[in-house]
Formats: C-alpha cells, structure tokens, sequence
C-alpha cells in the first residue's frame, strides 16, 4: 500500500513578504536607496485603538449644537506680546513652496483664514501668495536657513524653530533638482535644477543652551511680539519638551512618525521615531512637571485625521493639533480623477508618494507648470476650509457626548484603550478594566 501525502498551499514567509522582497530586488538593481514622501505607512497603535467614554447616568451630557462648545485657543501666551488667537484648535503644517506649487501655498493660505486658524511656510521661504492669503502665517525656522531673513521674521505672526520631524528626526529632507525652479532657486540662493538636501542641524547652535540665546536672539529681531514655537520629532518627547521649555518656548510642536509630507530615505520614515500616540503623554509629564501645562501650548501632529482624532490628542492634553498630508488630500491631492495619470507613473491614487519627482498629476507638489495650473487655489481653499470645520464639528460632537463645554476640557478619563500597547503608550486604561499599563512611569 502507497500512501500520498495531500498537497498543500505553499507559505510565503512573513519576513519576506512581497514588499520587502520586491525592495531588495530594486535595490540590487540599482545600488540606490529608495526616496519618497508620505510619512510612516506601517502600521503601529494609533488613535484608533482609543474609544470615548459617552456620558451616561454618571456623567452628564450636553445637548446637541444648543449648547456651547467652545473650540478657541490662543497660543503663545507665555512671553509673546502678541498670541495667536484662533477659532478652532486646528492649524495646517509646515509644508514648503518648492515641496509644493505656488496655487496649492496659497490655497493652503486661503483655507486656514476662511477656517480662522494659522498655516506655516515650511522650508524655502515665504510666498508673496502665501503672506497675501494668510491672516495667521506662521514662520518656519530650519536648519538650511533657505529663504530665511529679518523683513520676512517680521512679517510673520509666529516663528517656529524647526529642530526635528516626525518623519525623521534627526535627519533633513530632499528636494531633487527637477523641483529647483528658477524661482525656487532664487528664494533658496540655489543653483537650478540640482539636488537639495536639507540640513539636520542647525549650525548655529549645538544644544538647550545656544537654543535659548537663538530665541532670544528672534525675540529682539520681532520685538517681543511673536510667539516662538519649537518643533521637535518624536524621539525623546519627555526631554526634547522639558528643554525646549527651559530654554524659553512659548509653544512646542510635537510631530509623530506618521507625519511627514517630505521626501526622505524610506528606511528613515519607517524606522526612525516613534507613533504620535506613543509622543503625547511624555510631552504632557514634562510640562506638568515643570508646571507649565496649559502655559506652554502643546500642538501634536503627525497621522491627524478627523474629529475623533483631534478630540483624543486634546484628551490626551493637547493643546491644538496640525495636519499636512490631511491637508494635502483635501486640496485634491492623490484624487481618484487622476487614476489614469498616477498608473502611468507606475502608482495609484492614494499610495502616490513620489512627491519629490514633481510629476504630480494633482498639480500641488509639482512645480511643472501645465501641472500647476490644474490647481484652483480659491476652490483647493474652500475645500481646505469645509475640511476643517467637519473635523470640528465632529471633536464638538464628542466633547457634548463627554459633557464638556470646551474641547479642552476633554481629559484622559474620558478614554479607554482597545489594546495593551494603546493603553499603555497613552496612559488610559484597558477597556473594560482599570488597568493601566505600566501606571507609575512616564
């Protein structure tokens, strides 16, 4: 008697899997590491794996849009003269003119005013459009120092000191040549068309204690009047915002791996930091530490999406959050009607992240100039613009069902956790229990 074994499905290895084999096949083809742009893509605890808990009989809520919800927050009120007063505790990143097309700054522009928050240049300077539209424009300060000077400081409402990225921290950012047009060569004192890559550093000072006299260093170039944000990437966010506290922020901008609309090294994006829900709390400690929460304002970034996403990074004790990549796609970017273009660059819409290659069929992070011209920067706005109130609504509606009259008065005892990691990483409890992972540390 013979016996056969019965045939079985073969096992592809969870190791190498079909994308990590095909990257070692286009890197022995062509000795090059992969750039692109999009942040993070891997999946890691996020805001998902946090539900709210709703009022009941043992909270109260409030009723429906009868009752007030306030969503305002002034930012910069430590030393500044001048704080930033918005509407709604949402503002829109730093992304660059030459990462992006001139029409897609100025609808970034236009969206923010109509929402009645703040946008931020980015590296490469400040736009004549982007100024122009902008009623709250805040002044990124970079380690390239591109496109940076004094009129511009001034001219700014805001200055953030950009020491880190989520994306990569402690790294810089690429703009390849065929985005160096002559006017982005021009505002970055650049040759045309040549690879830029951006500093990591910046080469004025070495740590906390030359960062203080760099502020104090912009204070006296603005007066006293600006707020001076500090932005860090979420590497060591329990130290990176005690020190930037010590060394005299009024608000630090805290950006999780998820964030990041630059290109860089993909190795880089997606093995370097940490998930923004791992960053807030730390963040938080320190600044109740120091006993400057609330005094120093605390915006989070990095993966933000909806409402839910920003009434738990409030619960968390945010302050204010920023989106870029979400902003991005309420401009229009990687939409569905460009699907034949974005096959022919060998993607598709909503996994394009060549952004640095400047052939994007949306026109926003190009600086061709057919492609250009597919953006309307007054229509890009007004979507901008509803993208940001529906995600306000929607963090109103949760804070009501909280009982809160003010979204931050949103706190960790209205959260609970889906998973271990969530749970400890934001210092909620396991739903279902009172078990909070690793209760006692930071």
């Amino acid at each position: 008697m013979s016996y056969h074994n019965p045939p079985t499905t073969p096992r592809k290895s969870a190791t190498f899997d079909e994308y990590a084999m095909s990257e070692i096949r286009r890197a022995a083809a062509t000795g090059i590491y992969d750039i692109r742009g999009s942040g993070a893509k891997r999946k890691v605890p996020h805001f998902d794996d946090l539900l709210f808990l709703g009022a009941s009989i043992s909270r109260y809520p409030l009723e429906g849009y009868r009752e007030k919800c306030d969503t305002t927050v002034v930012l910069g009120t430590r030393f500044a003269k001048k704080p930033i007063e918005l509407k709604i505790p949402i503002t829109v990143a730093g992304m660059s003119f030459g990462s992006l097309s001139g029409p897609a700054k100025e609808a970034l522009g236009r969206g923010a005013t109509l929402s009645g928050t703040s946008t931020t240049t980015g590296d490469g300077g400040m736009t004549e459009e982007e100024r122009g539209h902008s009623k709250q424009l805040v002044y990124q300060y970079l380690p390239s120092r591109y496109g940076m000077n004094p009129r511009d400081l001034r001219r700014a409402d805001a200055i953030e000191i950009v020491v880190g990225q989520g994306a990569k921290p402690g790294g810089g950012g690429m703009l390849l040549g065929q985005k160096i047009s002559d006017r982005v060569a021009e505002m970055r004192t650049l040759p045309k068309g040549i690879d830029q890559r951006s500093a990591c550093r910046h080469p004025d000072w070495t740590g906390p204690d030359d960062l203080e006299i760099k502020i104090l260093e912009i204070r006296e170039i603005t007066d006293w009047e600006k707020p001076i944000y500090v932005k860090v990437g979420g590497a060591r966010p329990y130290y990176d915002t005690a020190l930037a506290v010590k060394a005299g922020a009024d608000v630090v901008v805290l950006d999780g791996m998820q964030g990041g609309t630059a290109a860089t090294q993909e190795v880089f994006i997606e093995h370097v930091g940490q998930p923004t829900l791992a960053c807030i709390r730390p963040a938080v400690k320190a600044l109740q530490d120091l006993g400057m929460h609330r005094k120093v304002q605390l915006i989070v970034s990095g993966g933000i999406r909806n409402g839910a996403d920003v009434a738990k990074a409030l619960a968390l004790g945010a302050d204010a959050v920023s989106v870029g990549t979400a902003a991005l796609i309420a401009l229009g970017d990687n939409d569905p009607r460009w699907e034949e273009e974005y096959q022919k660059l060998g993607t598709t819409a909503g996994a394009y992240d060549d952004w640095h290659e400047g052939k994007d069929p949306a026109g926003i992070t190009t600086q061709d100039v057919e492609l250009m011209k597919r953006v309307d920067p007054i229509a890009a706005g007004r979507r901008l613009a509803n993208y940001l109130k529906v995600m306000t609504l929607e963090a109103q509606t949760i804070a009501r069902a909280c009982g809160k009259n003010h979204l931050h008065n949103l706190e960790p005892e209205d959260l609970c956790a889906l998973s271990i990691e969530a749970a400890a990483m934001a210092g909620v409890p396991l739903a279902g229990t009172s078990w909070v992972p690793g209760k006692g540390a930071f």
